[in-house]
């Protein structure tokens, strides 16, 4: 009976250990995965967030590993096979959707090898054209594209990249085709906009407004369903008659399929009390976006929003026939 009591206890303490250790989550450095180089769009939220969710993780010390390559597939991939103890997460954007059209033999299934812990921020897109082109405004700018569709070109930053979503749904939406010039970033493809060898771009104001407000290239509408606060004079496409249109790149966080629901319970909480944070709202305002709300910031939502544009992305992606290797 002494044996069995002693055993009892030691047992009962080693459960109570295991307990503790959970509770502790986390105890080392978690590393967040963004699949691009340093210095873009998503770099810059996945910065912002990681200062935002240690502090709300009491400190918690939190890494950013810029693992880029192959439009943003390398990433996703090394995280789905990361060992699943909430240590290593994944931020990205809208290519999570369209990455399963874009590429055929794609090393990982965005829906199934992962957990959602929640989506971040949506951005909302800029259309603007090289301030030689003859429109002053988006008004102008309709009927002349229509009458020259075949001489415009439309600059991207490569195969799956906002910019290149933004066109195929631009054309889509006018019924038309025009040239268009891929480039390895957004950075060439504006560079060439301001230096009038390309004529049109729809690129993420978090890109855009600067070249915008310094006078380098002229806007004529925004993607989004309202104006923005950020460029409040600019129409909505929608406004002026491409009814519906609405494209903004939103980011969303993950972890590898099989994390523990306690850490992903952490994660998720960490991610609304960010987007919270006086910080991040401000940082955000300032790049032309704004945190999601605290409803959408959950595996639910994000899971359902992931599905729902996979599902809007397919048909445009197949129609126009862009597929990368």
């Amino acid at each position: 009976m002494k044996f069995s009591a002693h055993l009892a206890g030691a047992l009962a303490l080693a459960v109570s250990a295991m307990g503790a250790q959970a509770d502790e989550y986390p105890s080392r450095a978690i590393s967040i995965v963004v699949p691009f180089a340093a210095g873009g769009p998503t770099d810059i939220v996945a910065r912002s967030m990681g200062e935002a969710m240690a502090r709300s993780m009491g400190g918690a010390k939190i890494v950013i590993e810029n693992v880029a390559g192959a439009g943003g597939t390398i990433g996703p991939a090394r995280v789905a096979r990361a060992k699943p103890d909430g240590y290593t997460v994944l931020i990205h954007h809208i290519g999570m959707s369209t990455a399963p059209t874009l590429y055929r033999k794609l090393p990982y299934n965005p829906v199934e090898d992962f957990e959602h812990i929640g989506l971040i921020n949506e951005v909302a897109m800029t259309l603007l054209v090289k301030n030689a082109l003859p429109v002053q405004n988006i008004g102008e700018f309709l009927p002349y594209l229509r009458q020259n569709a075949s001489k415009i070109t439309m600059a991207n930053a490569g195969i799956g990249a906002a910019s290149h979503l933004c066109g195929l749904l631009f054309m889509s939406a006018l019924g038309t085709n025009l040239v268009t010039v891929p480039y390895k970033g957004t950075a060439p493809a504006l560079a060439d906009l301001m230096g009038g060898q390309v004529d049109l771009l729809c690129d993420q104001t978090t890109n855009t407004v600067p070249s915008i407000n310094a006078g380098k290239v002229r806007a004529l509408a925004v993607t989004s369903p309202q104006r923005l606060a950020v460029l409040p004079n600019l129409p909505t496409l929608d406004e002026v008659g491409l009814k519906g249109f609405n494209v903004s790149i939103w980011h969303g966080f993950y972890a590898p399929k099989g994390t523990p629901k306690a850490a992903v319970d952490k994660l998720e909480a960490a991610l609304k009390a960010a987007l919270k944070d006086p910080a991040i709202i401000k940082r955000f305002a300032d790049l032309g976006t704004e945190p999601v709300a605290q409803d959408k910031a959950t595996p639910a939502a994000l899971r359902s929003h992931l599905i729902s544009e996979i599902k809007r992305w397919e048909p445009l992606i197949k129609k126009a026939g862009a597929f990368a290797d």
